[in-house]
């Protein structure tokens, strides 16, 4: 049965789309993310990707949430895509911007996406380690695109630095990595991008995520996360194949099956 160190949730909530399949009918904008609150323990806040995120509105998303709930931020666009010449000056602006969910303790960490085109060479590798030394007093969580990162010595460097590798779930193809539930800091990060292999180069930011998780796939997916957990002392779970809801419905069929309990071994017969 999993506890309290695996949490699962969506990437994303402000979905107007989700209006109908997830959200009631009636709602009201602004009242998407106290509803989401209530049924889930975080949310992986997406537009930080887009703009750097407003001190003023992280505090409000704080105030109109519980206390328990968290937050997980994408980290901007100008640290992981478009790769600034002094990381060290993005990185610092995104601290600042993020000051009052680090203030509250409502922050469980921070993902830096970087893109299928961020390939295993040296200057990104040092780039890489400059950014992470920029945000070295926040809890990171690193997701690679490009399966060239996938590779031992980079376990052992994140396991050096206490950098925290992001499995990611991502369709079956050339070049994307595998899903490979590999643990090198702290905490572990599962992002579940969905396997819409048809829309994947070629969709949008909704059409690539239309993509709903079945059962089977659920059960299997929980068994790894349940081995991956025992390796870690907190095992964040986000889905973002967020077209029509489905994020939302399947974090909360994974989070059933999760607190099932494991199946137990037949006791041998008394003899």
């Amino acid at each position: 049965m999993v506890g309290s160190s695996v949490l699962v949730a969506t990437s994303g909530y402000s979905y107007k789309d989700w209006v109908g399949p997830v959200y009631p009918p009636d709602i009201q904008s602004p009242d998407f993310l106290s509803w989401y609150a209530e049924r889930l323990p975080y949310v992986e806040l997406d537009f930080s990707y887009y703009a750097m995120p407003k001190p003023e509105t992280l505090a409000a998303m704080t105030g109109r949430t519980p206390k328990s709930f968290r937050f997980t931020l994408k980290a901007h666009r100008s640290m992981t895509h478009q790769r600034a010449v002094d990381p060290g000056a993005a990185a610092g602006t995104f601290r600042r911007s993020i000051e009052p969910l680090t203030r509250a303790d409502r922050l469980l960490g921070i993902v830096l996406q970087f893109p299928f085109s961020f390939h295993y060479t040296t200057g990104n590798r040092l780039y890489l380690a400059n950014l992470c030394e920029s945000l070295a007093e926040l809890p990171l969580f690193v997701e690679f695109r490009n399966r060239d990162w996938h590779k031992d010595r980079v376990y052992d460097y994140m396991r050096e630095k206490g950098l925290c590798l992001v499995i990611a779930d991502l369709p079956g193809l050339e070049g994307l990595p595998d899903f490979n539930p590999v643990v090198t800091g702290p905490s572990s990060y599962v992002r579940l991008h969905g396997r819409n292999r048809t829309q994947w180069w070629t969709g949008d930011n909704a059409s690539r995520y239309n993509y709903r998780y079945s059962p089977d796939e659920l059960a299997r997916l929980a068994a790894a996360i349940r081995l991956a957990a025992q390796k870690t002392t907190l095992m964040l779970v986000a889905f973002n194949n967020h077209f029509g809801g489905n994020a939302f419905h399947n974090a909360q069929e994974l989070t059933a099956l999760l607190n099932q309990q494991s199946p137990q071994p037949p006791r041998a017969a008394a003899t």
